[in-house]
Order: C-alpha cells, then sequence, then structure tokens
C-alpha cells in the first residue's frame, strides 16, 4: 500500500519512519518555501531578461540556452543565503537542526518537446537516488518554482519500492562522478554520454503516481523511491530545486529504507551539513560508508558548469 499525506502534522520521527517504509509527504507553500522559490526566481529572471524563463527556450538557440542556465545552478548553491533558506524550510516541517544534516540544493530545469533532455537539461531516466551513492536514509526535498501540470511534473514508479531492479549501479562511483560527470554537464547539449546507472531490464512506467502542487509546495519522498522526468509537454519550461537530509540516529545506525538492488562505491555523506551549524559529518561516521576512500572528488565542488 502507498499513501501521499497531504499536509501531515505527525512528528519528524513518524515522518521519517513512513518516508522509509515507501510513503509520499506533500506539504502546501509556506513563506519559508516562497522565500527560497523567490531566491531562484530573482536569479532566473535577471539570467534570462527581457524574456520570460519559462518561454524563453522558443526565443533562443539551445546552445544560448545552455550558455544561460549553467552558471545559474552553481550561483544558486553558493548564494550566502541559500543555506539558510533551507534551514528555514526544516524547522518550518519541525526538524531538529542538531541531528538533521541537509546538502546543497539542486536547481533544475525540464524543458517542453525535448528542446533541452541533456546535460544541465537532463531528463531523468527511472532511477533510485541510492543508486548513485546516497545512503539508505537520504530523504529527497522537491519544490517546483513556478506552476506545474501533470505533463511536466515528476512520476513514482511503486511497484519498484519493493521489487529490485537490475542495473548499472555497481559501476557507479560518486567521486568519480563529481570529478567528471557534474563538471562536464554543460558540454553534452545534443546527447549525454555520461555513465550514469540505468536499469538494464524494461521498467514498466506504469502505474505511476504524478503530484502536481503548487508553486513552492514540497513533495518529500525517499532516496530509494523509483522515480523519474515525466516528458514535458506542457508547451514551458518547468524550473524546480531541491535538497536532501539524512537524519544523524540513521546515519549512525545505517538505517532506512531497506536496500534492495542499489551497489555503488563511494558515498555522497561529506555532502551533508548538520543543520544548526553547516558543520560536516566526523569522518569516523563517513567510514561506516566507505572506508577507504580516494583523495579527489570526495565533496560535490560545483563550478560553472555543473549539474
Amino acid at each position: 500500500m502507498h499513501t501521499v499525506y497531504f499536509d501531515s502534522a505527525v512528528s519528524d520521527s513518524v515522518r521519517r519512519q513512513r518516508l522509509y517504509e515507501g510513503q509520499i509527504f506533500v506539504f502546501s507553500p509556506r513563506p519559508s518555501t516562497l522565500a527560497l522559490c523567490q531566491l531562484a526566481h530573482d536569479m532566473l529572471e535577471a539570467a534570462f531578461a527581457p524574456l520570460d524563463p519559462k518561454t524563453a527556450q522558443y526565443d533562443l538557440l539551445v546552445e544560448e540556452y545552455v550558455a544561460i542556465v549553467a552558471p545559474l545552478k552553481p550561483q544558486f548553491i553558493h548564494h550566502p543565503s541559500t543555506k539558510h533558506l533551507i534551514r528555514d524550510v526544516l524547522v518550518d516541517l519541525a526538524c531538529d537542526l542538531d541531528q538533521t544534516y541537509l546538502d546543497v540544493p539542486r536547481f533544475r530545469m525540464v524543458t517542453s518537446d525535448s528542446y533541452l533532455t541533456s546535460g544541465v537539461g537532463y531528463a531523468h531516466h527511472p532511477h533510485r537516488d541510492t543508486w548513485y551513492s546516497a545512503p539508505m536514509c537520504q530523504l529527497n526535498w522537491w519544490l517546483p518554482l513556478y506552476e506545474i501540470e501533470s505533463e511536466s511534473s515528476m512520476a513514482f514508479h511503486p511497484r519498484y519500492w519493493s521489487q529490485a531492479v537490475e542495473n548499472e549501479s555497481s559501476s557507479f562511483n560518486y567521486y568519480e562522478w563529481n570529478k567528471n560527470g557534474r563538471k562536464n554537464a554543460s558540454q553534452h547539449i545534443k546527447s549525454d554520454t555520461r555513465k550514469q546507472p540505468h536499469a538494464t531490464e524494461t521498467i514498466e512506467l506504469d502505474p505511476q503516481i504524478r503530484i502536481v502542487c503548487p508553486a513552492g509546495g514540497i513533495v518529500l519522498f525517499s532516496g530509494a523511491q523509483m522515480h523519474s522526468t515525466v516528458p514535458n509537454t506542457s508547451g514551458v519550461s518547468r524550473y524546480s530545486l531541491d535538497f536532501r537530509t539524512a537524519h544523524f540516529d540513521e546515519i549512525l545506525s545505517k538505517g532506512g529504507a531497506l536496500n534492495i538492488d542499489s551497489a555503488p562505491t563511494g558515498t555522497s555523506l561529506r555532502d551533508f551539513m548538520r543543520g544548526s551549524d553547516f558543520a560536516r559529518l566526523p569522518e569516523e561516521i563517513v567510514s561506516l560508508y566507505d572506508a577507504t576512500p580516494t583523495d579527489e572528488g570526495l565533496i560535490f565542488q560545483p563550478e560553472l558548469s555543473s549539474v
């Protein structure tokens, strides 16, 4: 059974447990999320001026579009207000900042009608974030920046919550992805040849769950959820932001969702920062997940072309 909870008032500990069981939580826009979205709006609209970011794809060559959006991703990540605005969202949703760790946000765009489907506009295939070296206790927070339609949303594929899928995650290394995959994103315009973990068997997309929430709403789900980008046929570009959290108790216990098919190497845990003071996790904790890391690519360091 899969349940979508709307504006649930349960405690964070109960919410986390239900998320680890495959449920999804949706929250209405609130001042903290709207403030985070407004920062992204301001950056987007300044970069595209005088064009409307939602329809700019119809006035620009795809290379010109990429040249505008590629720098926006690291600018948003490194903006001095971003982490504090995310922290405000977590406080709003009753997270304990001393125990909740967050990572840097992602700024995403999905253009309409296959204008750009690779690199910085990559349309995500069905996947679990845990295939990408996320801990099993990772939670994903996704917010649309403007109003969306079903045809420009993302899809969850609930049959695969407890059904393993043959996939390429065993060949994925997080540190290699940090060094090369993310850094080279803007070079992939017509096609995307970066090595990413795909299913090696046919994924049945139906049944699927699509959630259409207002701009500034939150869709909260486990990193172990199978999800994908819906092919955008809405006629306007979709812009969204997302960030991840992990709770210290589950990090320490290696808890969270059940791992049924994820086998990557490396870990993204070094990207996470404590909500109260933005301190990184101690290396002895991270070593529970990866005892023999390399010296490069340990932490996601976005550059102008990163994704």
